[in-house]
């Protein structure tokens, strides 16, 4: 991977483009970027800190810039909205992802950080895991396109939109940044009484809004997943340890002891709330009797969310990482209030040093079936 740091005995460079480290040949003037395809001069003799000061700037503004170019990839041809949701047809498109980031603006639900959530997951989807840029569909408040808005009627439509017409060998990735809720729970699946759920930007709008319940997030992207299919569900936000009702919730202790629990419910109809034969796996910011909050992450007065900030920085510490070890690199994180090391790589540009966790929460494992957690690789 070209954003993997070499060896202190070669010579590097940082990408003019998109900030990778580079490996350079013995006298070349020049390399060229085998992630951006930029050219980036490289001179003779070293000039400190400035030339990766202003690698890492350009990268970071690179990376966080949408693309302008017209839509390319199996997705394109397909582009126009249906009549059915409002959204662009993806049909032969392998891997596609719905991410969604609410910032409640201008009420005292305000978080910071979760337009920058998205901003980074979009960027590691596309350079890390390959997902066309035209297979994402981001849903914020700041968009202009009402349709792209994240009320719950467009949400709705988005998660239905992410499942409809996959077929064996599609990944999947739900990632959401925001607030979420407890409700009492009332058709009896939940243990603990309370059904999780996320809220949308008019979730106390008692005409049409509301908040989505883990009930009908399982429903809309879990239950249609068919044999082939894999679906992520990457949650950060307030009470997600279940956020998708799957069966098993894996418990790992600080010292790497873990087991599955089996929370498998039937509802009152006697269906389960398992796949039709696919994997849905769910990465959540903490368990149900927990909080999850922004974090400092970012130097001036832009956030993060604490679970996508320790997401992301245990992916790009560690390509090729298992379940187990994400898990606990992500505790890790949090719990050391942010590492004693940034995030490696363009992604990471302004991330360092200047972390501030202000929650205690736990990342949470939930899965559709049970696996070895330190043997299976992370994959999206």
């Amino acid at each position: 991977m070209a954003s993997a740091r070499p060896s202190q005995a070669q010579r590097t460079t940082w990408c003019a483009g998109c900030g990778a480290y580079l490996s350079v040949a013995p006298g070349a003037r020049s390399v060229r970027c085998g992630l951006c395809h930029a050219v980036t001069r490289v001179e003779r003799r070293p000039h400190g800190l400035h030339h990766a000061a202003v690698g890492f700037i350009k990268g970071l503004i690179n990376a966080f810039t949408p693309p302008q170019q017209a839509p390319s990839g199996p997705g394109a041809a397909l582009q126009g909205p249906p009549a059915s949701w409002g959204f662009p047809r993806v049909r032969g498109c392998k891997k596609r992802a719905l991410l969604v980031g609410i910032s409640y603006a201008a009420t005292k639900y305000e978080l910071r950080g979760a337009v920058n959530d998205v901003n980074c997951m979009s960027y590691l989807l596309r350079e890390r895991f390959g997902f066309p840029a035209d297979c994402i569909l981001v849903l914020t408040q700041e968009d202009k396109d009402p349709g792209r808005v994240p009320t719950r009627a467009n949400l709705m439509r988005a998660l239905r939109w992410l499942v409809d017409g996959t077929s064996a060998g599609d990944s999947l990735v739900f990632h959401f940044s925001g607030h979420g809720v407890q409700k009492l729970d009332r058709d009896g699946d939940e243990a603990d009484g309370y059904d999780e759920a996320l809220c949308p930007v008019d979730f106390e709008d008692t005409r049409g809004g509301g908040v989505i319940l883990d009930d009908e997030i399982n429903a809309a992207i879990v239950r249609p997943l068919g044999k082939g299919v894999k679906l992520h569900a990457i949650v950060d936000t307030c009470h997600s340890g279940t956020i998708l009702d799957l069966p098993y919730l894996c418990r790992l202790s600080r010292t790497g002891y873990w087991q599955w629990e089996n929370q498998q419910t039937r509802l009152s109809s006697g269906e389960t709330k398992c796949t039709s034969g696919g994997l849905a796996i769910s990465i959540s910011g903490c368990g149900d009797s927990q909080t999850s909050q922004d974090t400092t992450a970012f130097s001036g007065s832009a956030s993060t969310g604490a679970m996508t900030y320790s997401f992301i920085k245990a992916v790009e510490s560690e390509p090729g990482t298992t379940y187990g070890r994400l898990l606990t690199a992500m505790r890790a994180t949090i719990r050391d209030n942010g590492g004693e090391f940034g995030i490696p790589g363009p992604i990471g540009t302004f991330f360092r040093r200047v972390i501030t966790f202000s929650c205690a929460q736990e990342p949470q494992l939930c899965a559709s079936e049970t696996f070895d957690i330190y043997r299976k690789p992370f994959l999206l």
